[in-house]
């Protein structure tokens, strides 16, 4: 049965959904669809107040960290609007962008905003899957993904397809949310995410559960050390990672061995 934003809220309004934590891939699957396609159209401005404004910096900032060494070629996995493109796009003009996502209407943002800023001629959309990669081994220099690994069931997977398609000492970039683990601060976004972002949802967001689900999504995401712990048992080599903004977002950086193809 095809998912639509009538169906969803008739279920959804006044609900939340379950954490994270309490259902299986299967079901996360499903709830991840049904989030991002009632969210499309206020995903970006309600984007900023889950940030407090800072996520073009850490955008910038992430593609500042990309280098190029051999095919100039970058994919965006996850793209959703396609902010994190659009700005490699405008960073490296020589580079040729690809932004995959499984939700058509939020790349349809992406696309009327790549016309809007010049660069529809520069980013190739397609629609795919993060777990399955659409494209041969040693494809790319740099493959990136900015707040979009949370919501993949199985991330080691997902990182090995994006070592797949590097080329040897290529780049994997992730940029994702994090709880600090701060005490004082922790308790300060501990009650933005869970009261504030859920009410100002509500008057924003046709479907205002859904931040429910990406508080509750940011808070179960693995530490800092847990992911960078994943990146290496998938095989990344020189691993760093840098805290933003106060440590409520981590940019991940992982090499693809030069010796393997």
């Amino acid at each position: 049965m095809e998912i639509t934003s009538e169906t969803i809220m008739k279920k959804r309004t006044g609900k939340r959904y379950d954490s994270v934590t309490d259902i299986t891939q299967t079901e996360h699957i499903t709830m991840v669809k049904e989030i991002f396609t009632t969210i499309t159209e206020k995903y970006d401005f309600l984007n900023h107040f889950l940030s407090f404004g800072r996520d073009i910096v850490w955008r910038r900032f992430t593609a500042s960290k990309m280098n190029f060494i051999k095919n100039r070629r970058y994919l965006d996995v996850a793209t959703g609007t396609a902010d994190l493109a659009i700005e490699v796009a405008r960073k490296y003009p020589q580079t040729n962008v690809i932004a995959l996502d499984f939700v058509q209407g939020m790349m349809k943002v992406g696309r009327h905003k790549s016309y809007k800023h010049n660069f529809s001629k520069k980013i190739n959309f397609l629609q795919g899957d993060a777990l399955n990669l659409p494209f041969f081994d040693s494809s790319f220099d740099v493959v990136g993904i900015a707040f979009g690994i949370r919501n993949i069931t199985d991330r080691s997977r997902a990182l090995r397809e994006i070592k797949r398609v590097l080329v040897s000492g290529g780049q994997c970039m992730v940029l994702e949310m994090n709880f600090p683990r701060n005490v004082l601060f922790r308790g300060v976004y501990n009650l933005y995410l869970n009261h504030i972002l859920p009410y100002l949802a509500r008057h924003f967001s046709q479907n205002p559960a859904a931040y429910h689900y990406l508080a509750d999504s940011i808070i179960h995401f693995p530490s800092p050390e847990e992911f960078t712990a994943i990146m290496s048992e998938v095989g990344f080599t020189n691993i760093e990672r840098y805290a933003l903004t106060m440590g409520i977002t981590y940019l991940y950086v992982g090499s693809k061995p030069n010796n393997e193809n």
